[in-house]
């Protein structure tokens, strides 16, 4: 049998296998090893000195960040196996020995080869051989030689050493990926921003140094302060001095401060069928299947790769044959939803979906811009897939394999994921809204929901700079203001921290399927979720629904 080292090195240790995919961002705990995605097979397990088997990751693209820190402080696994094509742990583990010194193997197996290892205890591998019940896999190196390069490519493998460095990092990625050359994009959104841990400051900080400077029009993410208010704000000098710098190393790579986890409300968001390399998992499924744009998923770091040398590799979605429909999910849409049925719909078809893009039917009501972003954004915290498509509704939508599978979604799916998403007390705490960033048409939903009401508990709504100009200009700030909504820039949801998130807190409530999956163990609270006149209800009550809606 033979296997495929993806990032080479050494280790040993126990097997830990998983069926399911994992984020490593808000899915595990870079301070322990510990796996705190509640929702998780693994949840509570630590994978510390563990050789790690699942099938891909999913979810965030800042796992490669939370990675590269585990690797660093010596709580990471020892070793990455995966079944099928991964690219955020991978460029995790790429950077901790390239720029590092802290190796951490990656190998991919077949399906018969992933198989007979998961039943394995104990495992070693050494720059050969995979040894683990009583097998012994032959490893084989990536072909990166077969890279077809074009001058300016070569150029740059010889150029300065933040742009040699990128180069090579580029091109082993697109040997792994399978690619034999790479593309130009157009623009970039950098998600390494976020100051998921010291190792994203240390990355950073260091490119920065090496004078690195990118070369095509660059939006940076959300990042995890208000950069211009955290200190009144009272976030510790030890948390919002280095996410502040972290924002600042961007920026002096000629990043625009753009701080927003929703690149596709900007002015600048693609056109159908233009290359970009964004990185945000929910603005990859959102370029890719609502704008008709086309991006990989691609990981923390690999994003200012790119951005400084304007190439990516050749492979995954910007191919046309990788953007058709594998899966065909039949829904059972319930009349009379209201707006909490889409982050529903979006997070059962990740679970339907897990590892392949979907086709959904069923879809009678159209959905507008927000309803979709909802979509998406759950969708990607429960499939590796970068896209989905909508019958009738997305641009590629009659791209389908003739050997699509089949698979549906009842009502009985969305009311499971409701009581998933509502475990916690009724008795609520906070209101968290803007998961992803929330749009001036959001606002202005929310400032018709709200009336003349002043809320009980508080509410918190994370926007982008650009947005929150558009909605003082117009006055629905003021309304919101009014209501006694908090609005916020620079953050978003799956970056704040305490005390901009209120720190007596027990319970909150969202409307976003994907904080709601998230917020348990990045924030240690219980959760409730519900549509937006839910939380309003809420925020003016201090209690959530403690029922299913009437559409359930």
């Amino acid at each position: 049998m033979t296997a495929r080292i993806v990032v080479a090195g050494q280790a040993e240790g126990p097997v830990v296998h998983t069926a399911e995919g994992l984020s490593f961002w808000g899915g595990v705990d870079p301070a322990t090893g510990i796996v705190i995605d509640a929702h998780h097979p693994l949840a509570g397990q630590c994978l510390t000195g563990a050789i790690l088997m699942m099938p891909t990751s999913r979810g965030s693209c800042t796992g490669s960040g939370v990675l590269l820190d585990l690797a660093l402080t010596g709580r990471g696994p020892a070793a990455l196996v995966f079944r099928g094509p991964e690219d955020i742990l991978t460029l995790g583990a790429l950077i901790a020995g390239r720029m590092f010194g802290r190796a951490l193997p990656v190998l991919r197996l077949d399906e018969a080869e992933f198989d007979a290892l998961s039943r394995a205890t104990h495992a070693t591998i050494t720059d050969t051989h995979l040894q683990a019940g009583g097998r012994r896999f032959a490893l084989s190196p990536l072909p990166i030689s077969a890279m077809q390069l074009t001058a300016q490519d070569h150029a740059m493998l010889q150029g300065s050493p933040a742009q040699k460095l990128a180069m090579e990092v580029i091109c082993t990625m697109a040997a792994q990926q399978g690619a034999t050359a790479l593309i130009d994009v157009t623009q970039v959104h950098i998600d390494g921003c976020i100051y998921a841990s010291p190792a994203n400051l240390l990355f950073a900080e260091t490119m920065a140094e090496m004078r690195a400077q990118v070369c095509v029009p660059t939006t940076m993410n959300a990042i995890s302060v208000d950069r211009q208010n955290w200190q009144a704000q009272g976030v510790p000098p030890q948390f919002g001095g280095p996410a502040s710098r972290l924002a600042d190393a961007y920026v002096r790579m000629g990043a625009r401060p753009s701080f927003t986890c929703a690149p596709y409300q900007l002015p600048t968001a693609p056109a159908q069928g233009e290359a970009v390399a964004w990185a945000e998992s929910n603005a990859v499924i959102y370029a890719n299947s609502v704008l008709g744009a086309r991006t990989v998923k691609h990981p923390d770091f690999l994003d200012l790769m790119i951005a400084l040398t304007g190439r990516a590799p050749l492979s995954g979605v910007y191919l046309s044959e990788e953007r058709i429909a594998r899966r065909i999910l039949k829904v059972d849409l319930p009349s009379g939803a209201d707006d909490a049925v889409w982050p529903l719909i979006g997070y059962v078809a990740g679970l339907r979906a897990p590892d392949r893009i979907p086709l959904l039917t069923g879809i009678t009501v159209r959905p507008d811009a927000d309803a979709l972003k909802a979509l998406c954004a759950a969708f990607g915290t429960t499939s590796a897939a970068p896209m989905l498509h909508i019958e009738g509704l997305t641009p590629e939508a009659d791209q389908i394999d003739p050997e699509a599978d089949t698979a549906t979604i009842t009502r009985a799916d969305l009311a499971a994921a409701w009581r998933q998403f509502n475990s916690g007390p009724a008795e609520i705490d906070l209101v968290a809204l803007g998961s992803p960033h929330f749009s001036l048409a959001e606002c202005r939903a929310l400032s018709g929901v709200v009336g003349g009401q002043k809320m009980r508990v508080p509410t918190i709504i994370t926007c982008g700079h650009d947005t929150i100009a558009a909605a003082k200009a117009d006055g629905t700030l003021a309304i919101l203001e009014a209501f006694g909504a908090q609005i916020v820039p620079d953050l978003c949801w799956c970056s704040i921290s305490e005390p901009v998130f209120p720190p007596s807190t027990r319970t909150l409530m969202t409307n976003s399927g994907k904080y709601a999956h998230y917020a348990p163990g990045l924030s240690g609270r219980a959760v409730r979720f519900g549509s937006l006149a839910d939380c309003v209800a809420a925020a003016v009550s201090g209690r959530a629904p403690d029922h299913l809606p009437l559409w359930l």
